[in-house]
């Protein structure tokens, strides 16, 4: 048996506000989620699962509440969270991907949407399409992107929410970098990353190493300059 390297490495602290989800299962998924010779109908599978796993972790404090029904046998007491209270907020378009993942297991979660696209000027992200659900501001709000890179991106769409009144974020991704991580947690402390792992590093290019490549050229089989951010 070979030994597995920590997914956070030995590379750079993690950020106290980013949580490495660590899991045989995810680890298992994520490895053929990086193989270059795995389709683009395999890829979005697996990061529909890892997201599902993901969304386990990034859901343990959600409120229950208290509700009585019958069971075929008797009446009983049970917790519920309320499915309309969380959002899933993918950021396009690679963060498509991981929406199912999601709903498969808050099918009455709400959705809604982001897009940014990085002026190549300035390389800051510039928003060009958002659409959220009315009066969602209260509701806890799951951010998914696949990639975290530079984390401008990222933390485009955080500041986004934030902008519109949003308290309860998370943001889930595949792997992110240890300078991405930093800058969201510099950015916005109050909002956990849960990731399948950290990877190394960021290459000149900025490039996450080892990476996966284009997220969503993987997912929908286009191809086109990689921009990880």
């Amino acid at each position: 048996m070979t030994a597995s390297r920590s997914s956070a490495g030995p590379f750079a602290p993690a950020p106290s506000t980013l949580r490495v989800v660590r899991h045989p299962l995810i680890e298992h998924k994520l490895s053929l989620a990086r193989d270059r010779s795995t389709p683009p109908e395999r890829m979005r599978a697996l990061v529909e699962e890892i997201a599902l796993l993901l969304t386990v972790h990034a859901t343990r404090e959600l409120p229950t509440e208290e509700v009585v029904f019958n069971t075929p046998l008797d009446e009983t007491r049970a917790e519920r969270i309320r499915e309309e209270g969380v959002v899933v907020v993918p950021i396009l378009r690679a963060g498509l991907g991981m929406v199912g993942g999601v709903l498969r297991l808050i099918p009455g979660a709400r959705v809604g949407f982001l897009g940014f696209e990085r002026n190549e000027e300035t390389l800051e992200a510039n928003c060009y399409y958002r659409k959220l659900p009315p009066d969602s501001a209260g509701s806890l709000h799951l951010v998914v992107d696949p990639m975290v890179g530079t984390g401008g991106t990222a933390a485009a769409a955080l500041a986004e929410l934030r902008a519109r009144g949003v308290d309860r974020i998370a943001l889930l991704c595949l792997i992110a970098s240890p300078e991405g991580a930093a800058r969201l947690a510099a950015q916005d402390p109050g909002t956990p990353i849960f990731a399948a792992a950290l990877d190394e590093r960021l290459d000149a290019r900025g490039y996450l190493r080892p990476g996966l490549g284009d997220a969503g050229d993987r997912l929908f089989g286009t191809t086109g300059k990689a921009t990880e951010e």
